[in-house]
């Protein structure tokens, strides 16, 4: 058997296991008996459980619609705004969301940055790869257009901190009774997409032109949120 081949049917069984038991309840030991092979065998492939599970996480990203819909815009500040609203507008409805199997992984993220990392590091790995490109070259062309102005000297630390701030609002929604709320405002999507897309260096008119395009936004935004963490709600 390739190696490739084997590598495919031990994600497959790795799947079958996390649906099952979840992360907590998966051990490398279950998903190697799985699968038919030695656990000896599974770390030739895999280094730990945390590489299985970002692993299927970033396959289930890569092979969905929505992100080859997202990677075939021509970069652009109206692709810009597509990926960040995208982004917020999925991070709120998440947030809103019964789903436990998503509130589990956004624990075990947080979880995984109070130890030893690992996980954090390979997820974030893998959505730097998959999405940092299109976000650093639609703010590089907003630039050249006369829509944005630089801010610092690294590009792709201000898709993180996109990232971050309405991650940051959605851990505040998930203990049962919220840590936070925020103020009791309709537009409260608009307003953070308007806080990030300053933040980055877009301006007003830029902002104006692009954020309420809605026929532009409806036929594309979808694309931007789902193809972060679509893989999560697939695994």
């Amino acid at each position: 058997m390739t190696s490739d081949l084997r590598r495919e049917l031990i994600l497959s069984a790795a799947k079958r296991c996390f649906a099952r038991y979840g992360f907590a309840g998966t051990t490398t030991k279950s998903v190697a008996a799985a699968a038919s092979i030695s656990e000896a065998l599974l770390f030739k492939h895999f280094p730990s459980k945390s590489a299985l599970y970002a692993e299927i996480l970033a396959e289930a990203c890569e092979t969905d619609p929505a992100l080859h819909r997202l990677l075939d815009l021509e970069p652009s500040t109206e692709t810009l705004v597509v990926l960040i609203r995208g982004m917020v507008e999925h991070f709120l409805s998440a947030s809103a969301s019964p789903d436990q199997q998503e509130a589990q992984r956004l624990r075990l993220m947080i979880s995984s940055q109070l130890d030893d990392g690992e996980f954090a590091r390979l997820l974030y790995e893998k959505i730097k790869d998959l999405i940092g490109s299109i976000f650093t070259l639609s703010l590089e062309r907003a630039i050249a257009a006369g829509d944005a102005v630089p801010v610092g000297r690294e590009p792709l630390n201000l898709f993180w901190f996109a990232h971050h701030t309405v991650l940051m609002m959605v851990l505040t929604k998930l203990p049962s009774v919220p840590a936070l709320s925020y103020g009791a405002a309709p537009d409260l999507e608009r307003q953070v997409c308007e806080f990030i897309l300053r933040g980055i260096g877009l301006d007003a008119k830029a902002i104006a032109l692009h954020l309420d395009r809605e026929p532009v936004f409806n036929a594309a935004h979808t694309s931007a949120g789902e193809a972060q963490t679509s893989a999560a709600e697939s695994a």
